[in-house]
């Protein structure tokens, strides 16, 4: 953890609860986007988002400082995620439509990229989150967390609350996955 986080942690614990919005400003966009990959909705990241640093506020009392701040505020989200999830119990949305709830859509804003390169990047990334939409949660999860996140393994296990080889074993099977879906989904086209 960063002394920074540690210092805003402190001032809020402190009674300076403006100390608070600032982790909220540094780390909001950061969360939002991994939730988004996660849930596959960019209204139910928003919620989750919100939810969690509401229950981060409260709980700020318990962060015991042991991982960074941001894989403890990541584990409240996951909760909130999943209990949102056990509470809607919602079908599945198609990924064309979890794209355009999302509002996300891949732009390559490099000038000097033909554009028919832009189409081809596109068409790329919305296979690979086709691909990634349809593993099972605990496979998209773990990858979300490690290779858009970058999260070492450690944190990646305490956000999840589980063990370092059961992390690898999903990452290693969700890579496998994920691999023979876009594989399959490269010979379709």
């Amino acid at each position: 953890m960063t002394t920074d986080d540690q210092q805003l942690i402190d001032e809020c614990l402190s009674g300076q609860t403006e100390a608070f919005g600032q982790l909220v400003v540094r780390y909001q966009d950061r969360l939002y986007h991994t939730l988004v990959s996660v849930t596959g909705s960019a209204e139910d990241a928003r919620d989750v988002a919100q939810d969690a640093f509401v229950q981060a506020f409260h709980k700020l009392s318990t962060f015991q400082g042991k991982s960074a701040f941001y894989s403890w505020l990541f584990r409240i989200a996951m909760n909130a995620a999943i209990s949102r999830k056990r509470k809607n119990r919602r079908p599945t949305v198609s990924i064309d439509a979890a794209r355009e709830n999302a509002g996300v859509e891949p732009i390559d804003g490099h000038p000097e990229t033909s554009p028919s390169h832009a189409i081809e990047l596109t068409e790329q990334q919305v296979m690979v989150r086709t691909a990634l939409a349809e593993l099972p949660e605990d496979y998209r999860t773990v990858l979300v967390l490690k290779e858009m996140e970058g999260l070492k393994y450690e944190e990646i296990a305490e956000i999840v609350g589980c063990p370092i080889g059961t992390v690898r074993s999903r990452i290693h099977r969700g890579r496998t996955e994920l691999k023979e879906k876009l594989r399959v989904l490269l010979k379709d086209e």
